[in-house]
């Protein structure tokens, strides 16, 4: 029998307002306005979400998606917006991706690397943001070149910039974003890993809840919804996931 809709609130959003955090370290799903105010592709689905349960919603803003993973591991949030990964699987349960985004390296214009594929050699430094999907993807694959973290993803480039490193990693657009404000940096080729953006809530929550949630993804995705924010933000670079 399908669970009533105020089940599935009862589970989905136990407080009565619906608490989505919002990861300000990936800049194409999230930033904030002039105002201050969180905006963007994530921001949009959390209210069409709060729109089908019909309650209010209330937004926990983080810089970084480590602390993302842990606002709904503890409950302090109901939903969040995560690249999906088998490390975060612990205590979150994911729906199907709802976005494709690439991962890419960056290096500065008189580095001899050319390849994504040199880039694990000894001797070599990749700067990454601390608890990111390409924090966890790397280092699982990456043998010789070794991992250095910085806490916020939105200030890699920044910390690259300065020196020490070899390599920076993230997310392709960011790092092009970051390369137009600090001159003398250039992406390699390609790409180094696709990364699935889902959306998550605590496992503890009532299968139905995930269900409810994974189903409303899908229906952003086939009604055009996912591709009508894509198009108000102006993201380019990322590509809509095909149907689980």
């Amino acid at each position: 029998m399908t669970a009533s809709l105020e089940t599935i609130r009862a589970a989905l959003a136990p407080t009565g307002k619906l608490r989505a955090v919002i990861n300000l370290g990936n800049s194409l799903l999230a930033c904030l306005d002039v105002a201050g105010n969180p905006v963007g592709v994530s921001v949009d689905l959390s209210r069409a979400l709060a729109d089908s349960l019909q309650c209010p919603i209330s937004f926990v803003v983080v810089d970084a998606a480590n602390k993302a993973v842990a606002a709904v591991r503890e409950e302090q949030a109901d939903v969040g917006f995560f690249a999906i990964d088998p490390l975060r699987g612990e205590g979150i349960r994911f729906t199907a991706p709802y976005l494709l985004i690439e991962g890419a390296y960056l290096v500065k214009d008189d580095s001899p690397l050319t390849h994504n594929d040199e880039v694990d050699r000894d001797g070599h430094r990749v700067l990454v943001s601390q608890g990111s999907a390409y924090d966890l993807y790397l280092t699982r694959t990456l043998k010789s070149a070794e991992i250095l973290r910085d806490a916020n993803a939105l200030t890699v480039v920044e910390v690259f910039a300065r020196g020490g490193y070899e390599v920076a990693a993230g997310v392709k657009q960011q790092l092009q974003a970051g390369a137009l404000m600090h001159q003398g940096h250039r992406l390699l080729p390609g790409r180094f890993m696709v990364i699935e953006q889902a959306m998550g809530l605590p496992a503890t929550r009532h299968y139905e809840a995930g269900e409810f949630l994974g189903a409303f993804i899908e229906k952003a995705k086939s009604s055009g919804k996912v591709a009508e924010y894509l198009s108000r933000h102006q993201i380019k670079g990322a590509s809509i996931a095909p149907a689980a």
